[in-house]
């Protein structure tokens, strides 16, 4: 009882290697060496010891036994933008799946898209002496990671590569995958094109591949059709409806990501406006709803990241390595439909 009138219920203590030790008969040193997997250990002294754990519910603390050894954990960090997002999803399932024969884990933490909750977050998740630090950036400076590098933490930046720090990285084929979508609605007869997406270095890239697409063509980039300022699919409804109520409007949209494909979709909906559109990412229901995408792995990025980590901790010497993770036109139907005649040009 406490002095309220309510009850404490005092949970167990967790069983230490000191209880284990009692309970077997044995020292303490003799019960770590069977904790480690030592072979200098009797079969039966082996056996007796992992009765004893078994019926104390004994759980091996490897990361204070790593820490104090002056080790790192077993642990591989992965530090993404938004948790809600579809494709962080599936990263962190390519993360999971590589290392799934190392003996690693994962554990997640998340900037919420916000660059100065990054260095924070970050710093959090070092302080746990990980292994690795798999790291979606989002600020725009990451040389604070200097330092770590130097005492030997691999550093892999997923989607975009770090700024003002020479980490290994691995990205999309963003340009490539963008070109290829813009080249297709030109084939299919559309000069008027949208971009519609946001600031972020993927869509910077993507952009890039569109405004490449275009000059190829010798078609002349509009400025008014390239709407930057849509980071949600809020922003993305908003600015669908503001390109189609101009005098001129576009007959395709190129979409930044699948949040942006989102809320385009939703605006052509409401509008009931025959736009062609091709998004980039596939997402929830783009096939069904017969959407064409600029698709890619997100789990193979996750897979590469966990290679690169550990071809790093293995060999801290030479430039920083980036790897592509191919783009590829997937055709479903809303991206290769013509332009209305009278709107051809």
């Amino acid at each position: 009882m406490v002095g309220d009138g309510t009850t404490t219920r005092l949970l167990p203590s967790r069983a230490r290697l000191l209880d284990v030790a009692r309970l077997a008969g044995v020292s303490v040193k003799t019960v770590s060496r069977v904790v480690t997997g030592h072979q200098n250990v009797s079969k039966h002294t082996r056996e007796r010891v992992t009765q004893a754990a078994q019926q104390l519910r004994f759980r091996p603390n490897h990361l204070a036994r790593d820490l104090r050894q002056g080790g790192v954990s077993r642990t591989m960090a992965f530090v993404i933008g938004d948790l809600t997002n579809p494709f962080y999803a599936q990263v962190a399932a390519g993360v999971e799946q590589g290392l799934a024969d190392e003996g690693l884990t994962m554990v997640i933490a998340v900037t919420h898209d916000d660059p100065a909750q990054e260095a924070r977050v970050v710093s959090t998740m070092l302080e746990r002496r990980v292994h690795s630090l798999l790291l979606v950036p989002i600020a725009a400076d990451q040389s604070y990671l200097a330092g770590e590098l130097q005492l030997g933490t691999p550093i892999i930046c997923l989607d975009r590569p770090a700024q003002n720090l020479a980490a290994d990285s691995v990205v999309i084929a963003n340009r490539a995958g963008a070109t290829d979508a813009v080249r297709s609605l030109l084939a299919h007869g559309h000069r008027r094109i949208a971009f519609i997406g946001s600031t972020v270095y993927t869509n910077d890239e993507r952009l890039a591949g569109y405004r490449q697409a275009l000059f190829d063509f010798g078609v002349a980039a509009v400025t008014e059709w390239e709407r930057t300022d849509a980071v949600t699919a809020a922003d993305a409804d908003r600015a669908t409806r503001e390109l189609l109520a101009a005098p001129v409007t576009p007959t395709a949209i190129l979409a930044g990501d699948n949040r942006i494909s989102t809320g385009v979709l939703r605006a052509l909906r409401d509008t009931q406006r025959e736009v062609a559109l091709i998004g980039f990412d596939d997402f929830d229901l783009a096939e069904t709803l017969s959407i064409t995408v600029v698709s890619h792995d997100a789990g193979q990025m996750g897979r590469e990241a966990v290679r690169l980590a550990l071809a790093r901790h293995e060999d801290l010497s030479g430039p920083p390595m980036q790897s592509v993770i191919p783009a590829r036109l997937t055709l479903r139907g809303s991206g290769e439909t013509p332009p209305p005649r009278s709107r051809l040009y």
